[in-house]
């Protein structure tokens, strides 16, 4: 297996993950540059979808619209039909999982690109905020709430969070380095007892690995783009793609670009 770190560029990883040589999670891989969540609809749908995310920007930061796989403004180079580690196929609510989407992908299928909380996390280490999960080399917990995005159109479902267990007194500054990120899903959107958003047990992710939490932690809670497929699971389009869980496609946006910018400009 090729090695993808911290250190490489996003192009070089691209090329690794197309040629099968990175069927892992792509958490603290390309230090300093977006992780991006992938939603691939019909283009029916995509206008309505585009105005899901614009009602929805805390989990669903848009960071490109492209109409063709292999034509991205923000990697050039890139093909959305292989660049990721794995994916998910949905069809009318069943779902496989695939390490490309070379056969599945059509000539009416619009990709959007969505910003990930991965990208937060360099800026939150650098901040001396610990994440025990890296320490770990796990994925981070990701859980369904009882909280609803907007609905529009047939765009329904409930906000997915993924946590990090913080300790306390670190709580403050994870909350001021994130708001600083609008494209990496920005600010926690809640912080503390897990059940107040509907979770009754943080042993039992639906998504990603559990993480017990240790004395002097608490459990912050960050808006998730898995938000879109279990959005899918109630809408149950014909056909949709997603990137599996935690396996995310690697931009060469710049974190540090999109912070003078803003997501509105990526």
């Amino acid at each position: 297996m090729n090695a993808i770190t911290a250190n490489t560029s996003p192009a070089t990883a691209r090329q690794v993950i197309r040629s099968g040589g990175w069927p892992r999670i792509t958490t603290g891989l390309c230090a300093g540059h977006v992780q991006a969540n992938l939603v691939v609809l019909p283009r029916d749908s995509a206008t309505e979808f585009a105005e899901f995310c614009r009602a929805n920007p805390k989990p669903l930061p848009l960071l490109e619209v492209a109409d063709a796989p292999d034509r991205l403004r923000i990697a050039p180079g890139a093909d959305l039909r292989t660049d990721l580690p794995k994916y998910h196929v949905h069809r009318s609510g069943e779902v496989s999982e695939v390490d490309d989407v070379w056969e599945v992908w059509r000539d009416d299928l619009v990709a959007f690109l969505l910003g990930c909380s991965f990208s937060a996390e360099e800026r939150l280490l650098a901040a001396g905020v610990r994440l025990r999960h890296l320490d770990l080399g796990q994925g981070v917990p990701i859980f369904r709430t009882s909280l609803r995005c907007q609905e529009i159109g047939r765009f329904r479902g409930p906000l997915v969070v993924s946590m990090r267990a913080v300790r306390e007194t670190e709580v403050a500054r994870a909350v001021e380095v994130t708001g600083e990120l609008p494209f990496a899903h920005g600010a926690p959107v809640h912080v503390g007892d897990p059940e107040a958003i509907g979770i009754t047990d943080l042993a039992r992710p639906d998504w990603g690995d559990a993480l017990p939490l240790q004395d002097g932690e608490v459990p912050v809670f960050w808006a998730c783009g898995v938000t879109p497929q279990a959005v899918l699971a109630e809408v149950r389009p014909e056909l949709a793609i997603t990137h599996a869980p935690a396996h995310m496609f690697l931009t060469d946006l710049q974190v540090a670009d999109l912070i003078e910018r803003g997501v509105e400009e990526a």
